[in-house]
């Protein structure tokens, strides 16, 4: 193996590994098969069980609003929430253009975070192809329109990360001619597709730690250069480009602990990681163990996208199941159940759900009539939630949304807030969650009861204040 630099040899080792909170019978599994490969190299995409059929149509119930987003943004106290500020398709319009133009009303909404696109130069329009990683004019749009964009949305109060894509990379011209920065065909993993093709003859003799991806080179970052190389150019994303941190892509494609070492030699205001791995819903337990796994080995440094909750939470809105939702331990079935300070939750993003403009990607969407009960479910529980931007702008339930929000931030749920689930059984759930916000969804009736005053409600929800 080749020797790691000094700075990451110091870097990457661990005082101690973080227990997950987890349940002591919790079965811990391998890493599982992952199923994010279709945005990146078109191989056909594992899902979960099969969903139920969908929502069977009914009328639109008239939302009720304790807050409108057009209203002044409260005290955002200790509780994050955040925006993915792209789509899949966002690409085909002047995007850092369009994000600058909503910068105010983002940060007037109560976003704390938004998440931008991969914005270097790529070898594919969305970006998830690094190609030259210096080169910030994209298919978004310009270094300048981005830069501009970001100093409007710190001007609004929100706080912008970078999504990271470093486990692989593609040539300037060829299979393995990095430019900007320059790294030689040793940067490429001795297991990689190029070494089989013969053009890579130079590889380094080091195979890839972790998931292998076919659409680009396999990175060795075990290489001194690679690593000294990416953490400058995240030091000058930072300072030059003015992001505050760190989404981190494909995040099963190499070490843990060297991701982590990247992460502390390129401090981040916050940082999460995508950790895609397939789901057995009816058996979600290994699927969380494993999120822990990876928190736990990248020295709990680095949260995760709670994929757990996803799926959990979208079969149970699609079939009425909401029994899913309460675990053994009387517990939220998710991440959220077990480690909420390290968890990202979501209703869709751009792999999962639709784009406007175009289908995107939509590999594992959410039901649409019911996306306002995804959201009042994870804008009620502890983690860090985080919006999908067509949902917010463009599918009309922005009010809703920011509502929901406001009542979040009124009642001071964070990241570590604790949940009582009052009902959890075919038809509904219902919860109280830090003793001061009841939330209900689906379509049975249920109310916390005297002194209590109904805040807000819509399609199948509705949610409560303490009086």
């Amino acid at each position: 193996m080749r020797e790691k630099s000094a700075l990451f040899s110091t870097l990457i080792v661990l005082a101690s590994i973080l227990p997950c909170p987890a349940a002591e019978d919790a079965p811990k599994t391998s890493f599982t098969q992952l199923v994010e490969e279709a945005h990146k190299s078109g191989s056909p995409v594992p899902t979960p069980p099969a969903l139920g059929p969908g929502v069977p149509a009914q009328s639109k119930d008239q939302p009720v609003l304790l807050f409108k987003r057009s209203g002044a943004s409260g005290s955002r106290g200790g509780s994050t929430i955040m925006l993915q500020g792209f789509h899949w398709e966002s690409h085909q319009s002047s995007w850092w253009s369009l994000l600058e133009s909503k910068a105010g009303e983002i940060g007037s909404a109560g976003f704390d975070i938004i998440w931008l696109p991969p914005s270097s130069d790529a070898g594919s329009t969305e970006g998830y192809l690094p190609r030259r990683l210096y080169v910030q004019d994209s298919a978004y749009g310009s270094m300048q329109a981005l830069k501009s964009a970001i100093r409007a949305l710190h001007s609004a109060g929100v706080k912008v990360i970078a999504d990271i894509v470093v486990n692989h990379r593609v040539g300037t011209n060829g299979w393995a001619d990095f430019t900007d920065p320059p790294w030689g065909q040793d940067a490429v993993t001795s297991d990689d597709e190029c070494v089989d093709a013969k053009q890579c003859s130079g590889h380094s003799n080091n195979p890839d730690s972790g998931l292998s991806y076919g659409a680009g080179r396999d990175i060795d970052h075990a290489n001194p250069n690679v690593q000294a190389s990416i953490v400058q150019w995240m030091n000058w994303l930072k300072k030059e480009i003015g992001y505050d941190g760190w989404r981190w892509d494909f995040a099963r494609g190499f070490d843990a602990k060297i991701l982590a070492a990247y992460n502390d030699a390129a401090p981040p205001a916050f940082a999460v990681a995508e950790i895609w791995d397939g789901l057995d819903v009816n058996n979600p337990d290994p699927h969380r163990q494993a999120l822990c796994d990876w928190i736990n080995s990248a020295g709990g440094k680095v949260s995760a996208f709670d994929f757990t909750t996803k799926g959990v939470l979208q079969q149970a809105v699609y079939n009425g199941e909401y029994w899913r939702l309460k675990d053994s331990q009387g517990k939220p079935s998710g991440l959220i159940g077990w480690w909420p300070a390290k968890a990202v939750t979501f209703v869709d993003n751009h792999d999962t759900g639709a784009s406007t403009g175009g289908s995107g990607q939509n590999h594992w969407p959410f039901p649409s009539q019911e996306i306002m009960q995804g959201y009042a479910y994870i804008l009620t529980h502890p983690g860090v939630p985080c919006v999908y931007w067509p949902h917010y702008f463009d599918w009309g339930v922005g009010d809703q949304i920011s509502s929901l929000m406001r009542l979040r931030r009124t009642a001071g749920i964070g990241e570590g807030s604790t949940v009582a689930i009052q009902a959890a059984e075919q038809g509904r759930y219902a919860a109280i969650v830090d003793g001061r916000l009841a939330v209900k969804i689906g379509w049975g009736d249920w109310s916390p009861g005297a002194g209590w005053a109904l805040s807000a409600s819509g399609r199948n929800y509705a949610v409560w204040l303490k009086g």
